[in-house]
């Protein structure tokens, strides 16, 4: 297996032996702004730095004393599920001015520090750099009123800043995701999901108001999440006679049955005259035109609140690694940077850049140059609100293109969270593109068996929320009936095909390449969407349905770990699916702070069992009191999972006692994350519309025919973009035998997780982010991001 490249031993070149960093949280919190804090911490105490904590924000900064204190490992134990900031975050307004910063630099000077680790929003950011730019002049006027000494100007003579983005808004350019973001959607969605029941029940209209005082984000994903009626956002305010519209739609999806009405809002919504649209005006707008019972929930403060998901956590664990490497790596002559993210790649971005990209989106919303502010925005942006506006609003049939193509849309495999997200989009889509599309019940058995029936736009409303598999779904392969197959293409006269599933989903779509040779009903577009928590399948780094189990994983380590508080020392041995992929063990280790995760893909032997109990040990002796350790289902066939909770039982005793849990199908259960809602239907849309290229490409004299390899592809996530690979070509990169990639990107991310649980490693910078442009022109499809 693919084993992370360790050319470049990060200990040997990067060096934090005599420096020191200082981390601290300003502005306003966000869930997983703790889980930085640890990263940094713990990364930084490796590398042999003094680590500091700076409570209260600049505040603590400019008060001094007992609020710059000496971090220790055991500092950051048990806070990494913990939501908000653990050391304090306050705004400060004696910092803002000449003299507050001025006392900053003497209580920095003081101890030694010259490298800070900024966690918040633009606001704190550029704080943070104007500090820079006056350090050696703040330091000069110390020495001159006898606070510091001559030679303490030459030896911290630059001060080092490292921002990471942690805001619940999104609102910050040059990062599709900031810290704290994917927690406030899962608050938003799990409280609409609670509010659509109760709408349900009683066919009424709810108005929800959501955070973004100057970004709807929030707002245009959860709207994207969970299907809404009407969505209201400050950088796309509604055309003049957007009442009339938004109670004509309402109206319509009443009399097509649908029994409830979902409007959300953002706080800073406003109209093309800049007057703010408050809830209050759009419900008593519904009542009074509609006759509709409405009510009103404003979410407030419950967005920021709660647990980080895992999402968060991974994020701001990467995020906080790469911050110290970025410290460590820069030179008096590097501009402040911020660590950010793009796709699955994380980069480092010029600090003031993101801020005037920031600022110009407010100064385009001021001058109303709307649609330039939702350019600024980014393209994730840009893209959320067209797939939004292109899912929630039906043309007439008389504005609809008329293709005359037949578009059928199938899952394979075991269900996965998301699959209905993503069925609900291509079906959409494609009525919108002007094709028919069917619906085929479960997989290629029901396709053989004729269970295929045309699919209307109003059939998949409400799918987003739905966990599983609405169409059913079956392992089962096409070769044995690609006959029966074969006729019930040509009875339905199916012009393209839409496979949604896992690593079934990708031998089935290379099963009908190879028949095409035989039958000529297979030479037509297909195209495959991955979607299994296991996240096994060849040629993209994640699948629809991995983001919900991980969270699930997460949540049931949290409530276990939490069930030993205030017992002896225990640690707890987990089981999680994958097959032999390692994926979730690995990452959800990550996010939920294992000390050791046993993968098929690193082979481990009873010498290292041995040596992570010791390592453990050693750790309960010391100071943490519970452990955790993951095992992935087919990591080893002699080394079960029964065999390491003996082990660790037997070898534990007198320190430690042992639990061991199979999380079995739970991983699978359940509604879908707002991740994988968004993963689902952006990645499915954009499928769709690859499949209408295709066919008008392939028609010819009254006929689809597409026999190239080119035409039967895999939509996959690679790095920074959504990309189009052919299946054969996938071939070469997959192990058949035990069903998973050859080179998985993940594996880079288990040193990560060793060197948080304390083990010593080598680590490989080779990926780390270099400094780029926010102006870079970035590749197209990384519009649709998996960061949504």
């Amino acid at each position: 297996m693919a084993q992370p490249d360790s050319k470049k031993i990060f200990f040997e070149n990067l060096s934090g032996a005599g420096k020191a960093i200082a981390v601290l949280t300003s502005g306003g919190d966000a869930q997983g702004m703790n889980a930085a804090v640890r990263a940094v911490v713990r990364m930084g105490l490796y590398v042999g730095a003094k680590v500091y904590f700076i409570h209260e924000g600049y505040q603590g900064m400019v008060d001094g004393g007992e609020n710059i204190r000496e971090a220790k490992w055991e500092s950051v134990s048990s806070m990494l599920q913990v939501g908000g900031t653990v050391i304090g975050s306050a705004r400060c307004k004696e910092f803002r001015s000449h003299e507050g910063r001025l006392k900053a630099a003497h209580n920095l000077v003081q101890r030694g520090i010259t490298n800070l680790c900024v966690i918040g929003g633009d606001g704190s950011l550029t704080g943070a750099n104007l500090f820079r730019e006056e350090w050696s002049g703040l330091l000069g006027e110390l020495v001159e009123q006898g606070l510091i000494e001559a030679d303490a100007v030459q030896k911290y003579s630059a001060l080092h800043i490292v921002g990471m983005v942690g805001s619940i808004d999104n609102d910050f350019c040059g990062t599709d995701m900031t810290i704290g973001t994917d927690s406030a959607l899962h608050r938003i969605i799990e409280v609409v999901d609670a509010i659509m029941t109760t709408a349900q029940s009683h066919q009424r209209t709810f108005v929800l108001e959501v955070m973004g005082r100057h970004c709807g984000y929030l707002a245009l994903v959860s709207a994207l999440a969970c299907g809404a009626d009407w969505v209201l956002i400050p950088e796309m305010p509604p055309e003049d006679g957007w009442e009339e519209k938004m109670c004509q739609k309402l109206s319509a999806n009443r009399a097509g049955m649908k029994r409830l009405n979902i409007i959300i809002i953002a706080e800073g919504a406003i109209d093309r005259n800049n007057t703010p649209i408050t809830t209050d005006y759009v419900k008593d707008l519904v009542v009074k035109c509609l006759g509709f019972d409405t009510r009103v929930t404003i979410l407030g403060h419950v967005q920021r609140g709660g647990t980080p998901s895992a999402f968060d956590r991974i994020l701001a664990s990467r995020m906080g690694v790469e911050a110290v490497l970025a410290l460590l790596e820069t030179t008096a002559n590097t501009p402040a940077c911020v660590v950010s993210l793009c796709g699955n790649q994380s980069v480092r971005l010029p600090l003031m850049e993101c801020v005037q990209m920031t600022q110009e989106v407010q100064k385009a919303m001021d001058q109303k140059c709307f649609e330039e502010a939702v350019k600024l925005r980014g393209r994730s942006f840009e893209n959320n609100l067209r797939t939004y506006k292109l899912l929630a609003h039906r043309k007439p049939e008389s504005e609809l293109p008329t293709s005359n193509f037949n578009v059928a849309v199938l899952n394979v495999g075991a269900p996965a969270a998301g699959m209905n997200a993503a069925v609900r989009s291509a079906v959409r889509v494609g009525i919108s593109e002007g094709h028919k599309m069917f619906a085929v019940n479960d997989g290629f058995e029901g396709f053989y068996k004729g269970q295929i029936k045309e699919i209307k736009w109003g059939d998949v409303g409400g799918w987003t929320g739905q966990g599983g598999s609405l169409l059913g779904t079956k392992r089962t392969l096409p070769a044995k009936h690609v006959d029966k197959i074969a006729e019930q293409m040509r009875k339905h006269n199916i012009n393209a095909l839409l496979v949604i599933g896992g690593f079934e989903a990708f031998l089935s779509l290379l099963e009908l390449l190879t028949a095409r040779g035989k039958y000529g009903e297979f030479c037509v577009p297909m195209v495959m969407v991955p979607a299994t928590v296991s996240n096994n399948v060849p040629g993209t780094d994640l699948s629809i349905g991995a983001d919900t189990a991980l969270n699930a994983i997460t949540t049931t380590c949290d409530r276990i770990k939490q069930s030993a508080s205030g017992t002896k020392r225990r640690v707890f041995i987990i089981e999680t699916m994958g097959g032999y992929c390692g994926y979730l063990a690995t990452v959800g280790g990550l996010a939920a702070g294992a000390d050791a995760a046993y993968i098929y893909e690193e082979p481990f032997d009873i010498r290292e069992l041995q040596a992570n109990v010791e390592h453990l040990t050693e750790k309960m002796k010391t100071s943490i009191q519970r452990g955790l350790v993951l095992r992935n289902e087919n990591s080893n066939e002699n080394y079960t999972t029964d065999f390491i909770y003996q082990l660790y039982t037997e070898e534990g005793k007198g320190v430690f006692d042992c639990r061991k849990n199979v999380l079995g199908h739970m991983q699978q259960g359940g509604a879908p994350s707002p991740f994988d809602r968004n993963f689902g239907t952006k990645i499915s849309a954009k499928a769709m519309q690859w499949l209408s290229q295709k066919l008008e490409e392939t028609f010819r004299r009254g006929r689809v025919f597409a026999n190239t390899e080119d035409s039967c592809c895999l939509l996959g996530m690679r790095a920074r973009t959504l990309v189009f690979q052919p299946v054969v070509q996938l071939r070469e990169e997959t192990d058949f035998i035990h069903r998973i990639p050859k080179e998985q990107w993940w594996l880079k991310l288990r040193p990560l997780m060793k060197i948080l649980a304390k083990y010593k490693t080598s680590y490989d910078v080779s990926d780390s982010g270099q400094l780029e442009h926010v102006i870079h022109t970035r590749p197209k499809e990384s519009d649709a991001s998996v960061a949504m």
